[in-house]
């Protein structure tokens, strides 16, 4: 079967994803806005609410390289490259004041990043590691208050990580590299609550930290053994849809 892969299916899927996002800024910007105060109330009374994100993502590692590879003969240099992405996901929403938002994001992110090895014969090995990911940001939103119909926030937290397509449980090969199915990661970011006669619109952009080594060292395996530990990070646009 033929291999589907995420470089590939980011022309199709993720930059529609781009230019809806871009179209929906222009054209909904002619319509008639009203002002923040009212989703205020609207949320005041009604506590919990929810939403849909579509977002773009750019990935890569935090490389700690071993003891071996300062040692070895053939490997002369090993670096992280980023590859873009996209995600879809759904907002819930909980106010807990009239500053502070307690945000559950669960969504589905596809990715790819991988690292380059270059080698004293003046060639590179580029080994790509594609993740599916179940994410569940876990957030504290702190809002601004209102200036006519928009206002600003920054968020913070922390995110769950499941890689549905992670390679732990493969056979091995000599050229592999195994990635850990869990990740924990530390987000933050800045965004703009733009209101609208019947949602918000949130373009967002958020920064995402791996706190655990996610690298499964075999010490066998000729690429494996040049690394010590993989920290995962990513940038991530989204638009947020509420109402």
């Amino acid at each position: 079967m033929e291999r589907i892969y995420i470089r590939n299916l980011l022309p199709l899927y993720g930059r529609k994803i781009i230019v809806t996002g871009i179209i929906s800024i222009f054209s909904f910007s002619l319509n008639a806005q009203i002002n923040a105060h009212f989703f205020d109330s609207k949320f005041y009374t009604k506590p919990i609410h929810f939403g849909i994100l579509m977002g773009y993502n750019s990935s890569d590692f935090r490389i700690h390289r071993s003891n071996a590879f300062l040692f070895n003969d053939t490997i002369t240099t090993l670096n992280s490259y980023k590859s873009p992405g996209f995600s879809l996901g759904i907002i819930s929403n909980y106010r807990i004041s009239r500053h502070f938002d307690f945000r559950l994001l669960p969504s589905l992110t596809f990715s790819e990043r991988g690292i380059r090895f270059d080698t004293f014969e003046d060639t590179s090995v580029l080994k790509s590691l594609e993740a599916i990911n179940l994410d569940i940001p876990l957030l504290i939103k702190f809002k601004s208050d209102p200036y006519k119909d928009m206002r600003v926030y920054l968020i913070g937290g922390l995110r769950y990580g499941f890689d549905m397509a992670s390679n732990v449980s493969s056979r091995n090969t000599e050229d592999m590299i195994k990635i850990n199915r869990h990740d924990i990661s530390l987000d933050y970011g800045i965004g703009l609550e733009i209101y609208f006669p019947m949602f918000i619109m949130a373009p967002e952009i958020r920064i995402s930290q791996g706190l655990f080594n996610i690298n499964v060292p075999n010490h066998k395996l000729i690429y494996s053994r040049m690394i010590d530990a993989l920290f995962s990070r990513s940038i991530l646009f989204t638009l947020h849809f509420e109402g």
